[in-house]
Order: C-alpha cells, then sequence, then structure tokens
C-alpha cells in the first residue's frame, strides 16, 4: 500500500513555524524504516496497512504538538500483493513517456523522409 498524505498544525501561537511542524512529522516518517518520498505538497509511504496508517498517525500526532488542531490529507493506493511500487510506479511512466517520445520521434522521420 502507498499513502500520500500531508500535515498541517492550526491554532497554535504565532511562534509556532509550520516547517518545524512538517518536519517532526517527516521525522516520523524517516524513522520508520518504511520506504518513504517527501515533496513539497506530500509525504508518500509504502508499507502494509497497519503499519503505514501507524505512521500516519505517529506523525499526526508530532505536528499535534505544533497546534491545537491538525489538517490531515490522506490519499491512499491500497493494492494487495504489490511492494516496490513507491519507485515502480515512476518508472513505468518515465518509460512510457520514453517510449512516447521515440514512437514521436520516428513519426516526424517518416514525414520528412
Amino acid at each position: 500500500m502507498i499513502v500520500a498524505f500531508s500535515v498541517a498544525p492550526s491554532g497554535g501561537s504565532s511562534s509556532d513555524s509550520v516547517h518545524e511542524a512538517v518536519a517532526a512529522a517527516v521525522r516520523v516518517v524517516r524513522a520508520s524504516g518504511l520506504p518513504n518520498r517527501t515533496s513539497s505538497m506530500f509525504t508518500e509511504i509504502e508499507g502494509e496497512w497497519d503499519e503505514v496508517m501507524a505512521v500516519v498517525k505517529a506523525a499526526t500526532l508530532a505536528v499535534a504538538e505544533h497546534g491545537t488542531r491538525v489538517s490531515l490529507v490522506l490519499k491512499a493506493d491500497y493494492r494487495p500483493g504489490h511492494s516496490g511500487e513507491l519507485d515502480g510506479k515512476v518508472q513505468r511512466l518515465e518509460q512510457a513517456l520514453a517510449d512516447g517520445a521515440a514512437a514521436a520521434g520516428a513519426r516526424g522521420t517518416e514525414a520528412t523522409a
């Protein structure tokens, strides 16, 4: 299972910084040992249902220390029997793009021949 999630605090003091709260969440994710990736908008994590959800919960609780409320956005791809998809999905996409570019280049060559 892959989960993409974002957590952010609200209702904290003006001295609390959102990036510090998000860093607390990312530390939890990275300490989990599960495959993960963080971008500017989401953190993705891959593993079995219970272990992934436990990490999301712990990350949410880490952010809760920075405010009185936490906003959690979560998207999941549940596909039993598959692993390594955090990178596999991206590799297949990149291959499809490369194949499409090669095909488009070949069509362009045929038109000028």
